[in-house]
């Protein structure tokens, strides 16, 4: 796996409207009347072995080691579906060999499509771009998000979430996390949402800012037409990465051989914060099932880095003063 100096970043200049908060390099526009915000994202790489793309005129590609510079234009937009593969390739990488029925979870995703948005290329290419490159604009970059576990109970994929969830936490979490999280599962009157938070590797976390105000926006209306969005918490499954001696037994695979506690690499920046505000979390290693990336030619398992997953619970109530720790730190 490549270390974080390979991983794409970027400053961003956010507009909401009329209303322009300067930093440099991004734009971001999030208009009223129709869902979509144009992100200008310039992507760079300043290490010295670094893939090297094809061609200049490829939008979308990490630098060479030359530094070379592309500017990429993403809008955010409701999922639609034409957006059914890339969403479901994105919760492949999450969900990796788990039984979940991936297809009927991306129709349920498109069907409340009034809730969460899609990360896409810009429809505004150039005329010179190649019809191949123009086809990028159907690729889907990110996924944000949330998925009521507590209705619709009917749906095969709502079913084998749950039963998902019961069967990590039965097989990963202490036994006071174990009884939380199934009792939550249990009562319906409680209702229980799926924050969906997934996007290619070297997107950086301040895209997040746009994208999660933007689900709280919704969600706050789809409450107020008594939708069922009204939810008492939040599971979050995050992707994370643990510097790990391979060698080590899977009993002392909490700390390094030196007996130093493993680094951890989060896939999206912006869910430690989600962590922290958790009230109950547990782990688990999926090195068994892991793929290579969906960017560059990094796989998970490179440099000793043990690919996790990590499942939060968190307070409904909560939502709103993580993203204003997230807006604050990514910003």
């Amino acid at each position: 796996m490549t270390d974080q100096s390979q991983v794409t970043e970027v400053t961003p200049v956010w507009r909401h409207s009329d209303c322009r908060l300067s930093t440099n390099d991004v734009n971001v526009v999030m208009a009223a009347p129709v869902k979509k915000r144009e992100i200008q994202q310039k992507l760079h790489d300043d290490d010295e072995n670094h893939i090297s793309s094809s061609s200049e005129d490829e939008e979308y590609e990490i630098a060479n080691n030359q530094g070379i510079e592309f500017q990429v234009d993403f809008e955010g937009r409701n999922p639609q579906d034409p957006d059914y593969h890339g969403i479901k390739t994105l919760l492949q990488q999450l969900f990796l060999k788990a039984h979940i029925d991936l297809g009927g979870l991306t129709d349920l995703i498109i069907s409340q499509n009034y809730v969460g948005s899609v990360v896409k290329q810009s429809e505004e290419i150039d005329e010179s771009d190649d019809d191949e490159d123009s086809n990028d604009i159907n690729d889907v970059f990110g996924i944000t998000t949330v998925i009521n576990v507590s209705d619709k109970q009917n749906i095969l994929c709502i079913q084998q979430l749950r039963q998902l969830l019961k069967q990590l936490a039965d097989e990963h979490a202490t036994d006071a996390v174990n009884t939380m999280i199934k009792n939550v599962l249990e009562n319906d009157a409680a209702q229980l949402g799926l924050l969906i938070n997934e996007r290619f590797v070297n997107i950086p976390a301040k895209i997040s800012v746009p994208l999660l105000e933007n689900l709280i926006s919704e969600l706050k209306r789809a409450n107020n037409r008594n939708m069922p969005f009204n939810f008492s918490y939040y599971i979050l499954i995050c992707k994370l990465y643990k510097s790990e001696d391979k060698r080590a037994g899977k009993k002392a695979k909490s700390k390094n051989r030196n007996g130093t506690e493993p680094s951890i690499l989060w896939s999206n920046p912006e869910e430690e914060i989600f962590a922290e505000e958790a009230i109950v979390s547990f782990e688990f290693s999926v090195e068994e099932e892991a793929d290579s990336g969906l960017s560059g030619t990094w796989t998970e398992t490179d440099d000793e880095m043990i690919p996790y997953r990590r499942v939060l619970l968190f307070e409904a109530s909560k939502l709103q003063s993580i993203f204003d720790k997230i807006q604050n730190q990514f910003s």
